[in-house]
């Protein structure tokens, strides 16, 4: 059946993400694992989260690391164009690995989106996503009432540490790169002597040192590939690539963080 200008739709559970009902370019059908909502281009704001009373497609609604509006879809009317904001605690994984963390925007582009939030508790929740193009044809007990708790596997890191790796994920912290790569160590120390956070002058291989105390201090806990005989030659950056994506899926490190690179007065 042809929808004509349709107005906001709920989807079953269980809709295949590859077929779903015809509709005008522009369209997003957003599925979660207890159904979905279908909306046509128009001025609209889309929720998705763990309270299910207050969202549109809910999502790990027995996962209280899952905030009860984790993210959001808008769209302005004005070009039909479908933007996500990350409102949650937990970073979503996007198919190509890019993390969005909190506050990050970016457009949805037309197709097949799957979005995945990895929770602390090593499970991980999908959300799928489709925006039509000109070509397209039991419940588990609820949480979703109750205060969103922090990720159980959050890192302590000392206020030092988190100083240097805040400096080194700078760009992933931005979120404007699709692909972004960590400060060299020379950069990393260059930010860090400029916060008014630093208690000491830093050297590039004073950050390396603390960046590889907290490599080995995850190492301990169970985590790979952070050290060499893990990734092979040659490593480059891959190490450093490695523990910031750690961090930030588990929330250790956040868009917050980046006030600690205030510039001196």
């Amino acid at each position: 059946m042809a929808y004509g200008n349709f107005p906001p739709q709920m989807l079953p559970p269980g809709s295949p993400s590859d077929r779903v009902p015809s509709a005008p370019p522009g369209t997003i059908f957003v599925l979660g694992p207890e159904g979905g909502y279908a909306v046509p281009p128009r001025r609209y704001t889309l929720l998705f989260g763990r309270d299910r009373e207050d969202v549109h497609v809910p999502v790990g609604v027995d996962d209280p690391t899952v905030s009860r509006r984790h993210g959001v879809f808008t769209c302005t009317a004005t070009d039909g164009d479908w933007w996500l904001v990350n409102t949650g605690n937990l970073p979503i994984e996007l198919p190509d690995g890019v993390l969005m963390l909190t506050g990050h925007k970016r457009l949805i582009e037309s197709g097949y989106t799957p979005l995945v939030i990895n929770s602390s508790k090593r499970r991980s929740h999908l959300v799928e996503v489709r925006v039509v193009d000109d070509e397209d044809d039991r419940n588990p007990r609820s949480t979703s009432g109750a205060e969103t708790v922090d990720p159980e596997t959050v890192y302590e890191l000392s206020p030092q540490e988190r100083l240097v790796l805040t400096a080194l994920a700078r760009r992933y912290l931005e979120g404007h790169d699709a692909f972004p790569l960590p400060l060299a160590w020379e950069d990393t120390a260059r930010l860090v002597n400029a916060s008014p956070y630093a208690t000491k002058s830093w050297t590039y291989k004073s950050v390396a040192n603390t960046v590889e105390d907290v490599r080995e201090r995850l190492h301990r806990r169970g985590v790979r590939g952070l050290l060499r005989d893990e990734v092979g030659e040659p490593v480059g950056s891959t190490l450093s690539v490695n523990l910031i994506r750690e961090l930030l899926k588990t929330a250790t490190l956040s868009a917050q963080d980046l006030e600690l690179l205030a510039d001196k007065d």
